[in-house]
């Protein structure tokens, strides 16, 4: 069974410390998603179709809304991961540009043979998440330094177009494509019916399916489940509502299905989640978000 062993939230996303012995289901994220191996065995992501390693001398590199999985070897031992969920309005402080970090294409490869001082700053700020979850200041020079050397490594971002990078998420899409997002948004509680959103978008059910992919690369049902699963994370970390409430909120009909959907996407069930969080809400970057 999979492990959180540090989990913090701030005004730069998420930084998860996870040792994991189980998959994750196809998902995606509205962050630049790093992972970074700290130790235990080799193992490998499954990144848009491409089967990619993590390693002691690779990373994987996930950009916004880009649809990942966790594939994991049941035959080889665990993996400790140091998964970064970073927030492009965090990273356009450091650098204009880093805004496009939230846009498709900002990391040019989904893998990477990381420099050796990626990999100390990612092993010195897993260490000190573990011993010393009081030192705020020390963690977040760590993950400001760490995030510059991956972005500096494998991002073309000085070669972006000037539109993209001012751009802090997704490029525009199609309107009605827009329009059955926000219908999607506002109705978390409900199961994502194809049918009616492309009725929502004044399109043909397969014409709405094909368009929704091409504009956002997600299925629509992919892309509630990240809308669904950022908002559980949220009720989760920030309020102190009961699980049975949050998974109801969130349209699930029984607490088992709530705790079984977060745990395929978090890999955690959801009390281990909000506990190893509030074990650094106090002493986290900024603190809780």
């Amino acid at each position: 069974m999979s492990n959180a062993l540090r989990i913090a939230h701030g005004s730069f996303g998420r930084v998860a410390l996870l040792d994991m012995d189980g998959s994750l289901v196809r998902h995606a994220h509205p962050h630049c998603h790093v992972l970074l191996k700290v130790e235990g065995a080799d193992t490998q992501f499954l990144v848009d179709d491409k089967i990619v390693p993590l390693s002691d001398a690779t990373a994987v590199l996930v950009n916004g809304w880009e649809p990942h999985a966790y594939v994991h070897d049941p035959h080889r031992p665990r993996t400790v991961i140091l998964a970064l969920y970073v927030e492009p309005d965090w990273l356009k402080a450091f650098r204009p540009g880093w805004a496009a970090s939230g846009a498709p294409g900002f990391f040019a490869q989904p893998c990477g043979e990381i420099s050796p001082r990626i990999r100390k700053l990612a092993r010195d700020l897993s260490s000190e998440m573990i011993t010393r979850p009081e030192a705020r200041s020390s963690h977040e020079d760590l993950l400001s330094d760490l995030m510059i050397a991956v972005i500096e490594r494998f991002t073309p971002w000085q070669s972006f177009p000037s539109s993209l990078r001012g751009m802090a998420g997704r490029p525009s899409i199609d309107w009605r494509i827009r329009r059955a997002v926000d219908a999607m948004r506002a109705n978390l509680a409900e199961e994502t019916n194809v049918a009616s959103l492309a009725k929502t978008a004044g399109l043909s059910r397969a014409h709405f399916f094909r368009l929704f992919e091409t504009s956002l690369n997600l299925s629509p049902r992919v892309y509630f489940n990240v809308m669904r699963m950022e908002a559980a994370v949220n009720a989760v970390v920030e309020k102190d509502e009961i699980f049975t409430h949050i998974g109801a909120q969130l349209g699930f009909s029984a607490p088992a299905h709530f705790t079984r959907f977060f745990r395929d996407h978090a890999g955690v069930a959801p009390r281990e989640f909000r506990n190893v969080s509030r074990l650094m809400s106090d002493t986290s970057f900024g603190g809780a978000a």
